[in-house]
């Protein structure tokens, strides 16, 4: 599990050095050798549309020109793509000589993509930790609670906020929401017997961010057993049972209808 954990040590690291770090979540930043750029450095919305789609696409492969023109501006052309390429540039590197290659926008031949080496993402970096989580959960819990507490720590809202209704954002979005709703029960279910009020406190976490998660509502019935408050997990069952009828017009699964039932069997 060392190696786990020097992953975990190495992600951190990288964090809080990197030459370049960009926010994503609740709402978008960036930081250049510790300094936040300033909204005015940005200049035209088309330059933050492209870095934001290179983030969005960052696991893929260099993207073409035309397609990330197709997918970002319908009435684009070749000088909006060089203007805003121009000015992701710009900010990234204000003090590169001309005539010199950029050192975080990779390109090959008329495609593009970002060095996720030299630049810290938010997303990328919650992905990572997840997957550490998830890696070490059942052998090493502790490394396993410290990385999915890394992850919560950097869910500070809704991927691009300001990009809700932009196609080419939506499935970073989904991706980043079933990640960190993993993160949040997963973490729960650990701390369930040692911290009953912790886990309890995740669950809800959880459900602030999506209410019809059951697994959380079924978590917090659980936590609450453990406290030996039955009248709230039934409360809280009674809740669950209401949220699915209202969103989606169903029944609480199977585990969760045996679980009320082993409560309500309680004496």
């Amino acid at each position: 599990m060392s190696q786990l954990l020097n992953k975990l040590q190495e992600f951190k690291t990288f964090q809080e050095n990197a030459p370049i770090r960009i926010q994503t979540l609740g709402q978008f930043r960036l930081w250049r050798n510790t300094e936040k750029v300033d909204t005015k450095e940005w200049v035209r919305d088309k330059t933050v549309q492209l870095l934001q789609y290179l983030i969005s696409n960052r696991q893929r492969h260099a993207l073409h020109k035309e397609k990330i023109m197709d997918h970002l501006w319908e009435d684009g052309d070749d000088r909006d793509f060089k203007v805003a390429l121009h000015g992701v540039n710009k900010v990234l590197e204000p003090e590169r000589p001309s005539r010199t290659e950029p050192t975080y926008v990779v390109r090959q031949g008329v495609s593009y993509q970002l060095d996720l080496e030299k630049i810290w993402i938010d997303v990328e970096a919650l992905e990572k930790y997840v997957i550490i989580g998830n890696e070490a959960l059942g052998t090493d819990n502790l490394i396993a609670k410290t990385a999915y507490k890394y992850a919560i720590e950097l869910y500070q809202g809704i991927y691009l906020p300001n990009r809700v209704y932009e196609d080419w954002s939506s499935e970073e979005r989904e991706k980043i929401q079933m990640l960190i709703l993993g993160a949040y029960t997963t973490l729960s279910e650990i701390l369930l017997d040692e911290n009953p009020i912790e886990s309890i406190r995740l669950a809800q976490s959880a459900l602030s961010i999506d209410p019809t998660w059951e697994d959380a509502y079924r978590l917090q019935m659980q936590g609450y057993l453990v406290k030996g408050n039955r009248p709230q997990a039934i409360k809280t069952y009674q809740k669950c049972v209401t949220i699915l009828e209202e969103e989606y017009g169903i029944d609480p699964l199977p585990e969760t209808k045996k679980l009320i039932r082993e409560i309500e069997e309680i004496n």
